[in-house]
């Protein structure tokens, strides 16, 4: 994508004029990589080929040391995971958890798929989407043995209470993939805007075996139930996954590769069948590992790899799961009967590859108890969805079988990692991150924006406080402005109108007291509609984009 006939430059000193086409500008022709939604410009060479394989460094995030010039926040609303839309600030960032559903687990194995043989069994690895025509929650999960299962679906409203609908695959079950296929995992997602209805659902999943470059399956179907277009891929190690990153229409191969221990490539196609086709895992990019700043579990002193890596949009940035392994190793989980101990921490992408990891806490940790989820927190997949002011996750926690004879060695260890629940957790819509004053007034002043909306929306709690928003031209505030003075607790709190500034790069200076912002945007209309991703959907969305604003 070459840029020409540049049209208008920004306001601001030093500022080359990146604003995205859609606006009605172009660009210089200094660089022709890809253009991004937010202003983010990329190398010629993309997806990278300089991932230091050696290296334990913290990935370097380019966009974050050299932002655009001037971002567009016309995509979903704006998030403060990174210092990307900060220029300056006296806030305290804060970072957050996600809490524990009191009521957890909320599905167990029950059923002769999930518990063949009478075995303990296993409900596990989640994967969750909202389906806007059947207004209910979709769950794809992993039901039977670890080592030997298959893939059901159960659905729901609320997204806590579980039916397992009765489906023809294998008749009086709820297995929603071909009978005899046995997946050791998976990636499911829904493709709403596939102008081919059979492939309305992507599936890609990889069979057992222990070998580091064996080919797995990717298939579609029309209701995410009857798989069709069976597909062989390119080698890959276990526990392979793949998701979609919409802002730039590709679908990503999340390979098991081995380059610093457990670690992942990287593959990314615009087809999702024909992209399936690599060669061998040498044929695709090295990409992400745990490194010196994932720290080692005390005690097991083992170093930390990243057993697997899913992602899903979310608003303006792409949310991923790292999920990591702290130990112990297989042979030493075989020896004492117990599970290894895996758990996930989130990381942000505002150009899909390059993952920023602020926060080094597992936000959905195991518990190290003699729980459901003792250990080995894993997703399948999507595990993100949103319900009115919240955001839940879904996770698989493992106990293991601490009721297994000791003297019967070959079963415990065929039951380690049984029984595997699924449980849930919460966070404040947008609540990764904030942005936080204390009884003293402090503000932050935003990078360059462009943005082609009308009303401007933030994210707050301040119910003893207040935020207020000025528009700044170049560095002088703009008068004559009616915005509001905002003091509650809302996650969608209207401040007032700014379309004078529609297409005009300006900054945006928020005056907090006594208040923690999480995101702001500029919607196009009083609904507060954001134009984001919402990561797997929820009930009132009528797709993976925000375009009804609040739900109340």
């Amino acid at each position: 994508m070459k840029r020409r006939n540049f049209l208008k430059t920004t306001a601001f000193a030093g500022v080359s004029g990146l604003i995205l086409p859609r606006l009605g500008y172009s660009f210089p022709a200094d660089d022709s990589g890809e253009l991004l939604y937010n202003g983010i410009t990329l190398p010629k060479q993309w997806p990278p080929a300089n991932i230091n394989p050696s290296s334990d460094a913290p990935m370097p995030v380019p966009y974050l040391d050299t932002p655009p010039g001037v971002i567009s926040i016309d995509t979903g609303r704006q998030l403060f995971v990174d210092n990307f839309l900060i220029e300056s600030t006296d806030l305290l960032h804060s970072y957050h958890l996600p809490e524990y559903y009191d009521n957890n687990p909320i599905l167990v194995a029950e059923t002769a798929l999930e518990r063949p043989q009478g075995i303990i069994g296993s409900v596990g690895r989640p994967c969750i989407w909202w389906h806007p025509e059947k207004k209910e929650f979709y769950l794809w999960y992993q039901a039977g043995t670890y080592y030997n299962g298959t893939i059901a679906l159960a659905t729901s409203k609320d997204g806590i209470n579980w039916t397992r609908p009765a489906l023809d695959v294998n008749l009086g079950t709820n297995q929603a993939l071909p009978m005899g296929f046995i997946p050791d995992s998976y990636g499911i997602v829904p493709d709403w805007d596939a102008l081919d209805p059979q492939q309305r659902f992507k599936l890609f999943a990889r069979i057992p075996d222990g070998a580091r470059d064996v080919a797995g399956k990717s298939f579609t179907s029309p209701d995410g139930i009857h798989w069709i277009n069976d597909t062989q891929t390119g080698g890959c190690g276990d526990r392979s996954s793949m998701f979609y990153n919409p802002f730039r229409r590709k679908w990503i191969y999340s390979l098991r590769s081995s380059f610093r221990g457990r670690s992942r490539n990287y593959h990314e196609c615009s087809d999702f069948l024909e992209g399936a086709k690599w060669g061998s895992i040498s044929d695709t990019l090295p990409w992400l590992a745990a490194d010196r700043l994932d720290a080692r579990e005390p005690g097991y002193n083992e170093p930390v790899a990243l057993y697997n890596f899913d992602a899903v949009a979310y608003e303006s940035v792409m949310l991923g799961f790292f999920e990591l392994h702290r130990g112990p190793s297989n042979a030493r989980c075989r020896a004492i009967g117990i599970p290894k101990l895996c758990e996930i921490s989130f990381g942000y992408s505002r150009d899909g590859f390059h993952f920023s990891r602020p926060d080094r806490r597992a936000h959905l940790p195991a518990s190290r108890k003699d729980t459901w989820d003792r250990a080995f927190v894993e997703s399948g997949g999507n595990i993100c969805v949103v319900m009115g002011d919240k955001l839940y996750f879904y996770v698989q926690g493992c106990r293991g079988n601490m009721d297994a004879d000791i003297n019967d060695r070959a079963a415990m260890r065929a039951n380690l990692y049984d029984p595997n629940s699924i449980g849930l957790y919460t966070l404040r819509r947008d609540g990764f991150a904030s942005l936080k004053a204390g009884i003293t007034p402090a503000q932050i002043t935003t990078r360059p924006l462009i943005f082609s909306g009308s009303h401007l929306f933030v994210n707050a709690d301040c119910p003893k406080g207040e935020i207020t928003a000025e528009i700044l031209d170049g560095d002088t505030p703009v008068g004559n402005i009616a915005l509001k003075t905002f003091t509650g607790n809302s996650t969608i709190a209207a401040l007032g109108d700014v379309s004078a500034f529609a297409r005009k790069p300006v900054r945006i200076r928020f005056k907090l007291r006594r208040c923690s912002l999480y995101s702001f945007w500029v919607s196009k209309d009083e609904t507060g509609r954001s134009d984001g991703y919402v990561a797997g959907g929820g009930p009132g969305y009528t797709g993976h984009i925000d375009t009804v604003g609040n739900l109340k």
